[in-house]
């Protein structure tokens, strides 16, 4: 997601400054005006990110904890508990560490007299989902901060559980495949090169099997650096092309096709949209605004790209539906459901039927993979020690036959 780095002004004359994710420079622009703020000036910040780096540790977000967060301020709040009150009491609760010191900063802010949407978008930009921050300033614009923690909270809380399911669901298959990788390298460093030895001084026709062994035995024991090499040089290589605008976006469309994993993607994209449409709209926030902040939310660069245009689809007058119609990259049932929600006035409930739908068809999509993937992996494993195994004993069968 492009990243803009603006100055603004508040309404009160305090100068501002931040970064926000958005698709494009417009609805950049109209994030930080929608937080209150006069615009001064905006630019795209370029990217500088390693090679490698999978953007994995750091200050990242606990969603868990996260969660637990909005639901504590949603009890607190509902019980008519002030707001610099309520952000001390979750402040001391919370275990998290990250969240722990955006919420004693935010405390902080809000006993100054400052908004508290206007504080967690500065204080807790690159932490917070754009989702959270945009559903508070409607609450707050509302006078209904309690329902939208209480929004943030489900919101949350399903993605959470999805998550979690699709984790501890691949646990087992990544686990197989590591052990498989390290069975079959210490056999062909260790154990195969002992036994060949054996075979070299003996003048004796070895099986097919067992010359295709030694072939492939000494092709890694001369070439493995040229293996490694090649193997880091793809994966710097597609790491470079992928963070490029066209390369995002043709790896995307990629990772769309692949069997079985391109359904689990398409079905976690409609998911996400889904919901957080739903959560968003019953925070108050209009339509084309709930879009753009659903469309921020997607893992897909490409389905986020093309979902970030639909709302300039809707400023121009096209109905949600037959905008996601034109595009033509959603699912039939989403686009359907979308216009029976146009149409019935309904549009919430309908996302939130359409979302839970996603989420079981999701779950279903996970569990049918791993039913393929884990006896294929199985397969693969017996199959690699399978023909080391046979080919060598049918070279020692070669040679007590040809004593």
């Amino acid at each position: 997601m492009p990243q803009f780095k603006y100055i603004a002004q508040t309404l009160d004359g305090q100068r501002r400054t931040g970064t926000v994710d958005a698709v494009s420079e417009a609805d950049a622009a109209q994030v930080v005006r929608d937080a209150n703020a006069i615009l001064v000036k905006l630019v795209p910040v370029k990217e500088h990110k390693g090679l490698l780096n999978m953007e994995l540790g750091g200050n990242h977000l606990d969603v868990k904890a996260f969660t637990v967060v909005c639901s504590q301020f949603s009890i607190i709040l509902n019980a008519g508990i002030p707001i610099a009150r309520a952000v001390k009491l979750v402040a001391d609760k919370t275990t998290d560490r990250p969240l722990k010191r955006l919420l004693e900063a935010v405390a902080k802010d809000v006993e100054g007299g400052r908004s508290l949407s206007a504080s967690f978008a500065d204080r807790g930009e690159k932490l917070l989902p754009a989702t959270f921050i945009e559903t508070l300033a409607a609450g707050e614009s509302t006078g209904n901060l309690s329902g939208s923690f209480a929004a943030m909270h489900d919101h949350f809380d399903k993605q959470s559980k999805t998550r979690g399911k699709v984790k501890s669901a691949m646990a087992y298959p990544i686990f197989v495949m590591v052990i498989a990788v390290i069975v079959v390298i210490v056999l062909m460093a260790v154990v195969v090169p002992k036994f060949l030895t054996i075979f070299d001084g003996m003048d004796v026709e070895l099986p097919l099997p067992t010359k295709m062994l030694i072939a492939i035995a000494d092709f890694f024991a001369k070439w493995w650096y040229i293996l490694l090499a090649a193997i880091v040089g793809i994966v710097v290589g597609i790491r470079v092309y992928g963070n490029t605008e066209k390369g995002k976006i043709n790896l995307a469309k990629l990772s769309l096709r692949l069997p079985v994993l391109g359904k689990i993607q398409e079905l976690n994209t409609s998911s996400q949209f889904s919901s957080t449409m739903a959560a968003t709209l019953s925070a108050g926030l209009p339509m084309n605004r709930a879009v753009a902040i659903s469309a921020r939310v997607l893992d897909n660069y490409y389905m986020r790209t093309e979902a970030g245009k639909l709302s300039e689809e809707l400023e121009s007058g096209h109905a949600l539906a037959e905008a996601m119609q034109d595009q033509g990259i959603y699912q039939p049932i989403l686009v359907d459901m979308c216009n029976v929600g146009e149409r019935s006035g309904e549009m919430e409930q309908t996302l939130r039927t359409i979302s839970e739908y996603y989420q079981t068809e999701l779950d279903e999509a996970v569990k049918g993979a791993l039913a393929k993937l884990e006896p294929a992996l199985l397969v693969g494993i017996a199959g690699i020690a399978g023909f080391i195994v046979i080919s060598i004993y049918m070279a020692v069968f070669s040679i007590y036959g040809g004593m």
